[in-house]
């Protein structure tokens, strides 16, 4: 197991948090709750593949090159998910936080 910080500029805060996913084989669960600061997204992964801190640093850059995120808290655990299935679930507790 491993445990992985990151920090990114962010948006707004929103006024909702979220859970989506479930930690199971090849899949994960995130948490997303608002961060009162309103500067920055953090985000704790905890991980059980080892040695893979650049892999999620390049997805969640990749991710937010497009759209600055909402100024929240994210804690994610991971259980062998795929790239595809990470940004599913992140999509999905976005979408979550924003009222969607």
């Amino acid at each position: 197991m491993e445990t992985l910080t990151f920090e990114f500029a962010a948006a707004e805060i929103p006024k909702k948090s979220a859970l989506v996913g479930c930690v199971g084989s090849g899949d994960l669960e995130i948490l997303m709750e608002p961060n009162s600061s309103g500067q920055t997204t953090t985000i704790k992964v905890v991980t059980s593949v080892d040695g893979r801190q650049q892999h999620w640093k390049n997805l969640f850059e990749r991710i937010f090159s497009l759209h600055r995120p909402p100024a929240v808290n994210i804690d994610i655990h991971d259980f062998g998910a795929t790239p595809g299935v990470v940004r599913l679930r992140l999509e999905q507790a976005f979408e979550e936080v924003n009222g969607g």
